[in-house]
């Protein structure tokens, strides 16, 4: 008798566990899905658009600096950005933002370099070099 109520316990341990996915685990997939969706959606736009790299390039830089972060002394209210204070939010976002463009800018002033390292390795990818590395041997010979 107690292998049947156990049966029953780990039948309703399963329906709840179901019921959970369904109410928290399908929306986080649903959005993590228009998450995508709209990534792919932005990507094929991107690729008629001239400008789209300058976009992705301030994107990135955004990504890389730190928030404004709102300190309360008493009454008074502080914004705090890379150990500097600021009186006003938009002082503080304003350098936040001056940042980011010196991060952007840095990208495009080391691109030719790294542009130039990529035509010397050719148009092989990543995979293919390693792949070809290894095929070769210390004395040129074939590693098989």
């Amino acid at each position: 008798m107690t292998s049947g109520i156990e049966n029953m316990l780990w039948a309703c341990l399963f329906v709840a566990v179901c019921l959970a996915f369904y109410k928290f685990g399908l929306p986080a997939l649903r959005r993590f899905d228009a998450e995508n969706v709209r990534r792919i959606a932005q990507q094929e736009r991107d690729k008629a658009d001239p400008e789209a790299h300058f976009r992705h390039a301030l994107e990135m830089a955004n990504e890389q600096v730190e928030a404004v972060q709102e300190i309360r002394t008493g009454p008074a209210v502080q914004y705090l950005f890379e150990t500097d204070i600021y009186f006003t939010r938009e002082d503080a976002e304003e350098a936040r933002a001056e940042r980011v463009g010196v991060i952007a800018r840095r990208f495009y002033q080391e691109l030719p370099a790294a542009l130039a390292g990529a035509k010397g390795r050719g148009r092989m990818s990543a995979r293919e070099r390693a792949s070809q590395k290894w095929k070769r041997g210390r004395d040129g010979e074939t590693m098989h």
